[in-house]
């Protein structure tokens, strides 16, 4: 693929992750509205965040599958449709059950904005511009998240949070278009590149040992990075360490900007470290326990960080991007006609994480409460368990070995 035409493509699949980031992220800015208008518990909150988890990890197996055969072009068009519908249903939702059935709607429509990607990317791009590709996209994607922050934060008086999806529906109309304009067809099975590898199933998949000593660490550590990001680092901030609203959105906007800037670095740095022999399995264990270090303080010094609160949860969120580069590697550990499976399965397993965190936490948290502990000890509590769960993770990962 030449040079403009692999820009035109990025581009095209990048303002689709752009819409995906800012959809999974726009929770925790509208929480407050949320919870104020339909008396939302802390189990519905992140039951609600999670919905769009749970749609998006349902479809990973198929949409594997159906890459690896359609290719990206006709599968994404096709989840994008009802990625559309879920914005258009969000916005006339009147209960938390019509909320929760968009959410749900509107993950199993962005299910297949990175994959997609990625997938293409596995055979389109030379593979030393296959890691910068991803980090890249995870950087579009950190832009999403920055636009659901103080953005929406000013736009939630002016036209509302429906008057907000509407906007979403309209934008994700354009993303389909530039996608059907610029992405190009996929190869027919008998002449794509790779076409000789295993056809059917995820078998090869769940039995490699590489994929195996990852799954954990995309299960909790990076799917807790997301959860975090998108839906607890909002409630800590107004909670435990006593924000305003407007003070918790602008902390996540910050915490975002800081998300862009380190994709941005690996993207830059990833080609050097590949030539210069660091693999993704050496900086993994090289740096995840930073991610540790950051969490640990969070918790122990809770409400006496006060402002600070939002500088040490970016710490952490960016100590923990490190763990993003376990799913290229994955990804260029099959061959490239499993490429799409491998790549999705591996979704699935960070997806169903972000779920379990976003949703663990706050039944932990509802239970602490019934319990008596005060609100700001069960925040605590409920963190340092997810701490421990990330641990473990991590050890697990340090088995895995280069294939």
């Amino acid at each position: 693929m030449s040079r403009n035409k692999a820009i035109a493509v990025f581009l095209a699949f990048a303002f689709a992750y752009f819409l995906s980031a800012l959809i999974r992220a726009i929770t925790a800015t509208i929480a407050p509205t949320l919870v104020a208008e339909f008396q939302l518990q802390s189990a519905d909150l992140g039951l609600l965040a999670g919905g769009y988890f749970l749609g998006f990890a349902a479809m990973q197996l198929p949409l594997g599958k159906w890459l690896d055969s359609h290719g990206p072009r006709k599968v994404e068009l096709l989840f994008l449709a009802a990625a559309l519908g879920g914005c258009l249903a969000f916005s006339q939702a009147d209960g938390f059950v019509g909320l929760l059935f968009a959410r749900i709607l509107c993950g199993i429509g962005v299910c297949a904005c990175l994959m997609a990607a990625l997938t293409g990317y596995r055979r389109w791009f030379a593979p030393e511009q296959l890691m910068r590709a991803n980090s890249w996209m995870l950087m579009v994607g950190a832009f999403g998240m920055v636009a659901s922050t103080l953005p929406v934060q000013w736009l939630l008086p002016v036209i509302g949070w429906r008057g907000i999806f509407l906007v979403l529906a309209a934008l994700m109309l354009i993303s389909m278009a530039l996608i059907a304009w610029q992405v190009p067809a996929w190869e027919a099975p008998a002449t794509a590149a790779g076409a000789n590898a295993p056809a059917q199933g995820y078998a090869e998949v769940w039995r490699n040992p590489y994929f195996r000593a990852l799954a954990p660490l995309g299960f909790v550590n990076y799917g807790g990075l997301v959860a975090m990001q998108t839906l607890w680092a909002g409630p800590w901030m107004t909670k435990v360490a006593g924000y305003t609203p407007a003070q918790a959105a602008s902390g996540l906007f910050w915490l975002n900007v800081a998300m862009l800037l380190a994709y941005w670095l690996w993207g830059l740095a990833n080609p050097w470290l590949a030539r210069n022999g660091h693999t993704a399995e050496k900086m993994i264990r090289r740096w995840v326990p930073v991610s540790f270090v950051m969490l640990a303080i969070l918790i122990i010094a809770g409400p006496a960080l006060s402002v600070s609160a939002a500088v040490v949860f970016a710490l952490y969120c960016v100590a923990s991007t490190v763990a993003a580069l376990a799913q290229p590697a994955v990804g260029m550990a099959f061959p490239a006609g499993l490429a799409g499976r491998a790549l999705s399965a591996y979704n699935l397993v960070i997806f169903a994480g972000v779920f379990a965190v976003q949703w663990g936490l706050g039944l932990l948290l509802d239970v602490l409460k019934a319990q008596g502990l005060p609100e700001v000890q069960a925040f605590q509590v409920a963190f340092a368990a997810f701490g421990g769960a990330s641990v473990l993770a991590y050890l697990v990962a340090c088995r895995a070995k280069t294939p």
